[in-house]
């Protein structure tokens, strides 16, 4: 339709702007996997999205691209795709080998940390059912320290507390609690609180 036409123009415009070198010292990446019809034929898509926290504190979306999957060249592409977006201090995300490899190639001063929200998921899919809550709190509780030695400490007393634990599944746990708190001391020295974003629409105008 038209005016779909006019909408497309827009987003167009926001997703092929420059960005603000220096501006993005926090970034989080992710993949979400679309279906899309691809001459008749059905494919999953993956949409390589990026959200930053900017230097005064607001989340704020950066891109999103098309990719065929989440390989190491897809990765790569996308974040040489986001002009000016330089100076990053850390980047969040999964536990992905491909887009580990992209960050350290593009952004090789950046330091990587595993998303509390995949790490969260992986423990709740060997975690009873009657005990999810109780867990949850749990790991609530290592991340809400205000230290990096904190949060280890926290960890190694929840370990303890989950007793008795294949010893294999308490080092893993213990393991990924150490690279999901790994950075908080460089977060805690720039931003002590993410603020609520400014809603803006595509065409940069402010929403109501």
């Amino acid at each position: 339709s038209e005016l779909n036409k006019k909408a497309y123009v827009h987003i167009e415009d926001w997703r092929n702007r420059p960005l603000q070198g220096g501006r993005y010292p926090y970034v989080y990446v992710d993949g979400i996997y679309l279906r899309r019809n691809w001459g008749g034929e059905f494919e999953n898509v993956a949409i390589l999205v990026a959200i930053a926290v900017n230097e005064d504190g607001y989340r704020e979306v950066l891109g999103a691209a098309e990719g065929m999957k989440e390989d190491k060249a897809s990765w790569v592409n996308f974040f040489q795709w986001l002009r000016g977006l330089d100076e990053v201090k850390l980047v969040v995300g999964d536990k992905c080998l491909s887009m580990l490899e992209a960050v350290g190639e593009v952004f090789p001063e950046a330091k990587y940390q595993r998303c509390t929200v995949h790490f969260y998921r992986n423990v709740f899919a060997v975690t009873p059912c009657s005990k999810a809550k109780m867990v949850g709190k749990m790991l609530k509780a290592i991340h809400a320290q205000e230290s990096k030695k904190a949060a280890r400490d926290k960890a190694r007393a929840v370990v303890e507390e989950l007793l008795p634990v294949p010893q294999g599944k308490q080092k893993a746990l213990q393991r990924a609690s150490n690279h999901t708190a790994g950075a908080r001391r460089n977060i805690n020295s720039g931003h002590t609180k993410i603020r609520r974003p400014r809603k803006t629409s595509p065409s940069g105008g402010k929403r109501r």
